[in-house]
């Protein structure tokens, strides 16, 4: 009776010794909590793609471009156009600035305003403009690491 009793709680036991290990293993591995605003000096903007606009930027968040989990500020110019292409990882977007119109290849326009969040599916074509006379800046989480092809674009 005692051996039934005492197996049970001694793989409780070490089961909660492996998880408090774990969590601290985690912790001293994991990056540091971030917060950051669209207009954050401490942002560094670099190019886009040569077929998106003159002027557009990306500015990683946390992350890094090569690989999977990549959160990204993407700014372009107001009443710039952003051409036909597609993206090998699925988007999560979230507008910060700006109105801007994004459509999907089969689908109907949408407009985006401050504070709506859309999804983009893998490889699904895409295109957008920015409506507003102020820049569009759009928060994006890729799943795998970032690239956009463009559609259409002499040399694609």
């Amino acid at each position: 009776m005692l051996r039934n009793t005492l197996i049970p709680r001694l793989l409780k036991i070490s089961l909660f010794m492996f998880l408090g290990q774990a969590s601290a293993t985690y912790a001293q591995g994991s990056s540091p909590a971030l917060a950051f605003n669209a207009d954050d000096a401490q942002l560094q903007w670099g190019p886009c793609p040569p077929f998106l606009p003159a002027g557009c930027g990306i500015a990683v968040l946390h992350g890094d471009p090569a690989k999977d989990n990549l959160d990204v500020f993407l700014r372009v110019p107001g009443k710039s156009v952003l051409p036909l292409h597609w993206h090998t990882s699925a988007e999560r977007m979230i507008l910060v600035s700006g109105e801007l119109q994004v459509t999907y290849e089969g689908q109907k326009t949408m407009l985006l305003k401050a504070g709506t969040y859309a999804y983009g599916p893998a490889k699904l074509p895409h295109s957008g403009q920015c409506v507003s006379a102020k820049p569009c800046v759009l928060f994006i989480a890729f799943e795998s690491p970032l690239d956009a092809v463009p559609m259409g674009v002499t040399g694609s």
